[in-house]
């Protein structure tokens, strides 16, 4: 599936989440995008989106890197089901380096100009179910 738009598209975001361009992060989302923040806690719409970000960033110290694993791309008609690794890198408290993979499930939705776009954001996956 490495030759998906989706794939590009998903590897430009990561980019800017690692880079902490959280307003240029938007211009992948739905402007009704939901964003998993942890089990439980959902952000939705832009706004919420982008401040959950922020505060993710925050939490780890700004060292977070994002990148991608094995992808599976779904399609049906104007909607796309992604199922992928999603690997976040950061450091501990001491500096060490911490890498966690996670199988996250995103959702996303062709719009009327042919670009595809986020509408739900989910890096637990299923996950979700053992919480």
């Amino acid at each position: 599936m490495s030759d998906h738009p989706l794939k590009t598209l998903i590897e430009a975001a990561d980019r800017s989440i690692s880079a902490k361009d959280f307003d240029g992060l938007m211009r992948f989302y739905t402007d009704d995008a939901t964003l998993v923040v942890k089990p439980g806690m959902y952000a939705r719409g832009k706004d919420q989106i982008k401040s959950a970000f922020e505060a993710i960033s925050s939490y780890f110290d700004g060292t977070l890197k994002v990148r991608q694993g094995k992808m599976e791309v779904i399609e049906g008609g104007e909607t796309a089901l992604v199922v992928m690794e999603t690997w976040l890198d950061t450091t501990d408290e001491e500096g060490a380096p911490i890498s966690t993979v996670r199988r996250a499930t995103y959702v996303f939705r062709r719009e009327p100009d042919g670009n595809w776009l986020c509408a739900v954001d989910n890096s637990y996956g299923t996950a979700l179910l053992d919480s």
